[in-house]
């Protein structure tokens, strides 16, 4: 359908909530105002619900190559737009790595055939592909990713040298996962020594602690000061690491940004007693004064982009031992509704979840007319009906691993209809995949 109007929304964007209607013509914002009467193909009356812009997920794993008895390229891009989620930048620790340009590429390729959301894929780091990570376009790929901790594969970018010349030879945004190996491996020796095979779950924020974030942390901000580099350090988790990070200057000029994930936000140490390796990610969920204080730094804009890190696994490789069961959660059907919770209890406003979930990552990453409505941007937007309870049951979970942290879990709050490039891409558990998502674009030199 080539043109929608939606009528008598509530809608939420760049910092405030207004009654509005929005028309939409070959995939973007035509028109925005109070009212609105054109024809359109598609009528929305969108009395009663909230318009969102297309939510922006910066960190996901998808699996797709290699490792599809998890989650693809086609399961979890519809669960994304489930959520309201309608772009994604996905990481390279697939299986082979994406750290030439052809195995990037090649992901490119398979997104184009089944992903129902926008997407992006990283370019991976490692000790010794340097000159491919300089062949990658920043017009056309988000970033460069670095795992300065444990990860897949040979992907442990952990060579000083190796981190110097990336730090002053990429001219793009590096993002990097931020944990000391050295510290973790050392942790991890001492807790087996003391448990055997057995290390209970509640230690997983002893062994890979906050000393080793904010080693690694604050090595790669001394780096990045250094060279002048673009760095976004992914799923702060302590409040170790946030004097690391300014609060006064705007978004749009940092060189150094940060994200929080909704599983830090929402879970401590507490809940492993009830949720065990279910909840087991890396960096570790910890202690509650952790999670309070990157509360507050969200809020004060020291953390600058909500995100999910969905990593899912299949629920029989979560429920091994500590050292074999995987680190990774499976979120992003349900990262808005985790982030509503947090409202009606009185944390986050809406205005505040919308900017740090849509506006902030358009910013961060330089992404092309995506991440707000505004005439002229591409038409990706969601409906949420604030007032719906619903629960989280396996008959709704869209994951391919076919569980989640949430299950029996009620919400109150729930996205009605999701646009992508203004396609009608889901509408109340139903989904239409006659049209894919786009490549992302940015506006970078």
């Amino acid at each position: 359908m080539s043109t929608v109007l939606i009528k008598n929304a509530r809608i939420i964007n760049e910092g405030k909530i207004w009654a509005g209607d929005v028309f939409v013509k070959n995939g973007r914002i035509e028109k925005l105002d109070n009212q609105i009467d054109k024809k359109a193909s598609l009528e929305i009356d969108a009395t009663g619900l909230h318009l969102i812009p297309g939510i922006i997920d910066d960190q996901v794993h998808f699996r797709e190559p290699g490792l599809t008895h998890k989650s693809d390229l086609y399961t979890e891009p519809r669960a994304a737009v489930a959520g309201g989620v309608t772009s994604f930048m996905e990481m390279p620790n697939t299986k082979p790595p994406a750290i030439t340009q052809t195995l990037l590429q090649d992901k490119y390729d398979i997104a184009a055939q089944k992903s129902l959301a926008n997407y992006s894929f990283f370019m991976g780091a490692s000790n010794d592909n340097l000159e491919e990570v300089l062949k990658t376009d920043p017009k056309t790929v988000c970033g460069i990713k670095a795992f300065m901790g444990s990860s897949t594969g040979n992907m442990l970018v952990d060579n000083k040298v190796t981190l110097e010349g990336l730090f002053s030879r990429v001219p793009m945004l590096i993002a990097t996962h931020c944990e000391d190996e050295a510290t973790i491996r050392a942790n991890a020796a001492r807790y087996r020594e003391k448990y055997g095979e057995d290390i209970p779950i509640s230690c997983h924020p002893e062994i890979r602690n906050a000393e080793g974030c904010l080693i690694s942390s604050s090595l790669a901000v001394e780096l990045a000061k250094k060279y002048g580099t673009r760095l976004h350090i992914l799923h702060i988790s302590t409040k170790d690491e946030l004097h690391l990070f300014d609060n006064s200057i705007p978004l749009k000029d940092k060189l150094i940004t940060s994200e929080v994930c909704v599983h830090h936000l929402r879970f401590c140490k507490n809940d492993y007693g009830r949720y065990g390796t279910e909840i087991k990610c890396n960096p570790a969920i910890k202690e509650a004064f952790h999670r309070e204080a990157i509360w507050q730094a969200l809020l004060d804009d020291r953390l600058d982009i909500i995100a999910t890190d969905h990593a899912p696994h299949t629920l029989e490789e979560k429920n091994g031992k500590y050292f074999s069961a995987p680190s990774g959660v499976p979120l992003i059907q349900h990262t808005l509704n985790v982030m509503l919770e947090a409202y009606q209890a009185g944390k986050i406003s809406l205005e505040r979840i919308i900017e740090k979930m849509c506006h902030a990552p358009a910013i961060c990453f330089q992404v092309k007319e995506r991440g707000y409505i505004r005439e002229g941007y591409w038409a990706d937007l969601a409906l949420v009906d604030l007032e719906k309870n619903w629960t989280v049951t396996k008959d709704n979970i869209h994951f391919k691993c076919g569980w989640s942290p949430f299950e029996n879990h009620s919400f109150k709050g729930s996205v009605t209809h999701t646009f992508v490039n203004g396609h009608l891409a889901y509408k109340n558990g139903l989904f239409f995949e006659e049209q894919k998502g786009r490549r992302l674009e940015f506006e970078r030199e």
